[in-house]
């Protein structure tokens, strides 16, 4: 796969127009992703108590003014109706759309959350000489739901969402020292090695996203995930949420640097 290191301004008019529907690893090098979980005005304060008390999966880079589609602190101009290749519409915990443009769901007591993403931290792994196979081969990352009980608040409760890399056991310490500058997308993995730990029963077989290949001496790597949240709508059942579909994530102006702790 081909890395697409235009300005985010103009990936985003792409997806906009449609040209883009696909994953967006590998998009906009160098600049933060973001997942994205939207939800009427009487659900957020219990979703900004949740993010607080998991700031692992769900760790909070912008909130949106009630009503409003634009992430105006790491994306002026940009619509968030819009601009992500493809989105999921859950109701009462149910999942009733997937759709690549949000406007006909769109209400004026929305708002919006952004979540760091792990694309965000992948740039410094892919730099630190670390082989990605869903990078290079234009796919989606692997993720599941694991046996981890995420910190209930208000309404919100559900399991820790993870997502998977095959790491070589001769770079572990790299990939874990690379995630680790980026708390706000993550940070360092939350459990390496044997998926049974973690409530994972075949790791050949994902959730969400495409199964990765493992070569010999590769160990499976689990990272706090952003999917989190459609878990926990699953889990919990609000009435409305919108979200990214997995792997399908907004590309801010930020440049991953701001997010980097170190």
């Amino acid at each position: 796969m081909a890395i697409d290191r235009r300005h985010p301004r103009e990936i985003r008019a792409d997806i906009r127009s449609g040209k883009i529907t696909s994953v967006t690893a590998g998009l906009g090098e160098g600049h933060v992703q973001a997942n994205l979980a939207v939800l009427p005005r009487d659900y957020a304060y219990d979703f900004l108590l949740f993010c607080q008390r998991n700031p692992r999966p769900c760790p909070l880079i912008e909130v949106t003014d009630v009503g409003s589609p634009e992430p105006t602190g790491v994306a002026p101009g940009a619509d968030l109706r819009t601009d992500l290749p493809k989105y999921r519409i859950y109701k009462d915990g149910v999942l009733a759309d997937e759709v690549t443009d949000a406007s006909p769901y769109w209400r004026d007591d929305l708002v919006a959350f952004l979540l760091g993403c792990s694309f965000t931290f992948e740039w410094a792994l892919l730099e630190a000489g670390i082989d990605l196979w869903h990078v290079k081969h234009g796919k989606n990352v692997a993720m599941w739901r694991t046996s981890t009980a995420c910190r209930p608040a208000g309404v919100f409760h559900g399991p820790m969402v993870v997502s998977m890399r095959p790491i070589p056991s001769t770079q572990l310490s790299k990939a874990v020292t690379a995630s680790a500058r980026f708390p706000n997308a993550h940070g360092a993995p939350v459990h390496i090695g044997d998926p049974a730990a973690i409530g994972i029963k075949d790791v050949t077989k994902p959730e969400w996203g495409d199964a990765q290949p493992f070569r010999p001496g590769d160990v499976p790597v689990f990272w706090a995930c952003g999917v989190t949240p459609q878990a926990v709508a699953l889990a919990s059942k609000p009435p409305f949420m919108l979200t990214h579909s997995p792997g399908h994530m907004f590309i801010t102006d930020l440049p991953n640097a701001t997010l980097a702790a170190f």
